[in-house]
């Protein structure tokens, strides 16, 4: 549905390190450069350095492609192993047997293997990813590899790619060695916000979008800013914001669905409910973004729009409902008499004009009021209070308790469950 909506072959925003999406900034294009420069040349070790999404294994991927054919080449994932493991990995990525050998046989074995590679005249390259994550002793096995060489050249290259952690632990005195034996340094910078607007439709136009621009120029402002410019978070970002906006039918993303897109991606909310619930009783002011945007959603909601919202859905389903919770059917006349009231109400109704089916209608059991509600992934008792009280307290959960009598563990609640949910009207 997602590609068909937006006309795309593929998924454009995809998280898999494809070489084919890798967008060329100035500061990819000196890396690649750099390390294409290195290898061609024999400099031995090479170091790529950047932030945590900045498309590193990308451009390794893009210099394999370059490299394809001149040499063999070796790319090790797993880097948090010691000096022993390393080695195994290393010539099981040749296709050398590394079973029940000792740290003497397994050096003899990959000199063997790269000798016989420089007699037919092939480079040997090995790209080790994360190697930030390297032990210190892993490091030194590293350097110790640099000695397997020729009279007049060496067997083989490493280029270690790594967060800024490598560097830091590069420049420990004890790995001076190391660090003394590596030739070509490079990093990669975050994109402005030029650059950010052609990363955005490099990657639209890759997967195929041949259409009107989808982001608007506030929207891609606010990507940059939130992104800072890293490749993956723009990614993140750009992919929650697209299929939003599908969901709502909306070819053209504006600011508005990008933020929406943004409180999805936060963590805040869950951080600050879970602080919440080892701390005080909350209150409305200490709610999480998510229930501040119920909150905000249903003061857009015009009284009378959310009146004839009410009018539709009682009017419509009630004999359907009512045959299902056992309780007679609510005809459209009584509908304004149910008009919402409280905060709860109001951002169920502007939940049902937009198409939310999982929310019901009111009732009145007794002194209490309350409404039906179907439980949709993510939610809890907690919020579901929060969202029709405003608060979440033992009095809260008491007359839950009363509505719900087969409600054992307000702890647990099932997808597609119906749940009570008790309504005040404001003070």
């Amino acid at each position: 549905m997602f590609l068909d909506f937006y006309g795309l072959r593929e998924q454009p925003f995809g998280i898999s390190p494809d070489p084919k999406y890798l967008y060329f900034s100035p500061g990819h294009r000196e890396a690649l450069a750099s390390l294409f420069y290195g290898i061609e040349t024999g400099r031995g070790f090479l170091a790529l350095i950047a932030e945590p999404g900045m498309g590193k294994t990308s451009l390794l991927f893009q210099l394999l492609e370059r490299l394809k054919g001149s040499i063999r080449s070796a790319f090790l994932f797993q880097t948090q192993c010691d000096s022993r493991e390393l080695l195994r990995y290393l010539l099981e990525a040749f296709g050398i047997d590394s079973q029940e050998a000792d740290l003497v046989q397994l050096h003899s074995r990959l000199n063997q293997f790269l000798l016989a590679e420089a007699k037919s005249g092939r480079r040997v390259v090995v790209f080790i990813d994360e190697a930030q994550n390297l032990s210190d002793s892993a490091l030194e096995t590293v350097r110790l590899l640099s000695n397997f060489e020729a009279s007049d050249r060496k067997l083989f290259q490493i280029v270690l790619a790594g967060q800024p952690e490598l560097a830091r632990k590069l420049k420990n005195p004890r790995l001076a060695q190391l660090s003394q034996r590596i030739a070509v340094l490079t990093g990669l910078s975050h994109l402005p916000v030029s650059e950010t607007v052609q990363y955005i439709y490099h990657r639209l136009q890759i997967a195929g979008y041949d259409g009107p621009e989808v982001f608007t120029p506030a929207s891609v402002a606010l990507i940059a800013k939130a992104s800072r410019g890293i490749p993956r978070n723009i990614n993140n970002i750009c992919f929650n914001a697209m299929s939003l906006a599908c969901a709502m039918g909306c070819k053209r993303i504006g600011p508005e669905i990008v933020q929406e897109a943004l409180n999805d991606l936060s963590l805040n909310c869950f951080v600050e409910k879970s602080r919440i619930l080892r701390g005080p009783t909350p209150t409305i002011t200490s709610t999480p973004q998510f229930s501040v945007r119920w909150w905000r959603d249903s003061m857009l909601a015009s009284r009378t729009a959310q009146t004839a919202v009410l009018s539709a859905l009682l009017g419509g389903l009630g004999t359907y409902f009512g045959a299902h919770i056992g309780t007679r059917a609510i005809d459209s006349s009584s509908a304004a008499n149910l008009s919402p009231q409280t905060p709860a109400e109001q951002s169920m109704a502007f939940a049902t004009a937009k198409g939310d089916s999982s929310i019901g209608f009111s009732h009145n059991a007794g002194s209490s009021k309350f409404v039906t509600y179907v439980v949709r992934p993510n939610d809890t008792i907690w919020n579901l209070c929060v969202l029709s009280l405003g608060r979440y307290d033992e009095t809260t959960v008491a007359e839950l308790r009363k509505l719900n009598p087969d409600l054992t563990n307000v702890d647990r609640i099932e997808v597609g469950q119906q749940i009570r949910l008790p309504v005040r009207p404001l003070n």
